[in-house]
């Protein structure tokens, strides 16, 4: 065992204790698969992260550092938030990038771009694989969500990396409201993301019967959320029952749904909410297409770790 330096971070925050934390071991060299994952697994949080010197071909491909990225259960070859807190850490604890202004993160799925959009640190999302979903896999997820077909507006397989069930619906209340059967989903074997919009369509139908008799406290709604939508994340296959803020889901739900005209070219999302949090994703498409994911970071705790 040795000493290493160690941060713990807040993402999709710009006040602590409100966004995702991400614990984050800045020196994870000679660290095995076995030790990494029983790190994880014992902070208990959604995810951890241990940053490594480049491979020879990241160095090629222009990479500042490494990154392994762990749930509680399994390793991830991409994440959202602990892509933007890693990238706080490292740079916080003096990491230089090679161009100002610029990180390049190496991962599970190749070489991460970064950049200021706005003030804020944002990553390039990985290309995005999507199909229509399986009939019988969506009818048994919705059965596990508690959600009938017709409160569905559309639906997608996801995978930039990370492989997600997208699901949009038609109530920001009724999302909120959502008390899912987590051992089905991991039984499923599918992580779940769903959003709805902050304003409903005109003339659409909501469950009011069954939605009032539910009964959830959203202790973090915002009167007049100025977010555009509001989205939750069920992780059971990966040990984690709900993560609080999720980007790589934040943003391969933005490559579908702008896509497909659901939402524009720039948008915010709210995440969190039911677990009393108040997570906020930054989403905007440049020129070329390409998606950009922006949250804040808020550092919390320093100091190191023996591992």
């Amino acid at each position: 065992m040795k000493t290493r330096d160690f941060q713990q971070v807040d993402v999709f925050t710009d006040t602590a204790f409100l966004g995702n934390p991400l614990a984050v071991v800045l020196d994870g060299e000679g660290l095995s698969d076995a030790q990494m994952q029983a790190f994880a697994r014992w902070t208990q949080l959604s995810e951890t992260t241990f940053v490594l010197p480049p491979t020879p071909e990241g160095v090629a491909g222009g990479a500042d550092y490494r990154v392994r990225i762990f749930t509680p259960g399994a390793e991830l070859p991409f994440a959202g938030h602990p892509t933007l807190g890693t990238a706080h850490a490292w740079l916080k604890a003096g990491g230089q990038p090679r161009q100002s202004g610029q990180l390049v993160q190496e991962c599970g799925v190749g070489l991460v771009n970064l950049k200021s959009v706005d003030g804020r640190w944002a990553f390039a999302a990985p290309p995005l694989q999507r199909q229509t979903p399986a009939p019988a896999l969506l009818a048994e997820v919705l059965a596990a969500l508690g959600l009938q077909p017709n409160e569905v507006l559309a639906a997608q397989d996801l995978n930039n990396g990370p492989h997600w069930l997208g699901i949009l619906i038609d109530s920001v209340d009724s999302l909120l409201a959502l008390k899912p059967d987590h051992a089905a989903l991991k039984r499923l074997n599918t992580k779940v993301g769903v959003a709805a919009k902050r304003e409903a369509p005109a003339g659409s139908l909501i469950r009011r019967a069954n939605r009032e008799a539910r009964a959830f406290a959203p202790s973090t709604r915002i009167p007049h959320d100025p977010t555009d939508l509001e989205v939750r994340a069920f992780a059971a296959p990966v040990g984690i029952a709900e993560d609080p803020v999720t980007g790589s889901l934040n943003a391969s739900l933005a490559q579908w749904l702008m896509a497909e005209g659901h939402m524009p070219g720039r948008y915010s999302a709210r995440q969190g909410t039911a677990l009393g949090r108040a997570g906020q994703v930054f989403l905007s498409q440049d020129d070329n297409g390409q998606v950009w994911v922006g949250g804040d970071v808020v550092g919390c705790i320093q100091g190191n770790v023996s591992l």
